[in-house]
């Protein structure tokens, strides 16, 4: 019976004597290593929060510029412009508007001197004043008559 047994052995080791090689060899292969960057990768990937001041209608080339790119943030400050020329204000806030809209952002007015400009992944918070709550709540009410 003991002969039995190696000489089954025997013939397992024959068969998976080839395979052992192979094995081996991919066994070497785990064992090296691949070096990523991921110096690019991580910048590419930061969202950046800028300030801009407009005194003039040419100061919006640089911020339509940054948001074309996708990751800026733009908080920009209007009060220069608003104290020199309200019609200059009105033209380059519909200009950075359009490009809002283009790019899929969203642009809002934070208090009487500042708009923010979010790009096509950020939205600006907008809170309901009682007065927008009153007429939801009336469309609500009109929905369930119906």
């Amino acid at each position: 019976m003991a002969g039995f047994f190696s000489n089954i052995k025997g013939k397992f080791s024959e068969m998976f004597s080839s395979d052992t090689e192979d094995s081996e060899l991919l066994n070497e292969g785990d064992k090296e290593y691949v070096e990523l960057d991921t110096s690019g990768s991580a910048e590419k990937n930061k969202v950046t929060v800028r300030p801009f001041t407009i005194q003039d209608f040419a100061d919006i080339k640089l911020i339509l510029d940054v948001l074309r790119e996708g990751s800026t943030i733009a908080l920009v400050n209007i009060r220069p412009l608003k104290d020199k020329d309200l019609i200059e204000l009105k033209r380059a806030i519909n200009k950075l508007k359009k490009t809002s809209d283009a790019i899929g952002g969203d642009i809002a007015g934070f208090g009487d001197d500042y708009v923010v400009i979010t790009p096509s992944f950020a939205q600006v918070y907008r809170a309901r004043t009682a007065k927008q709550s009153a007429q939801m709540q009336e469309v609500k009410v009109e929905e369930e008559a119906v």
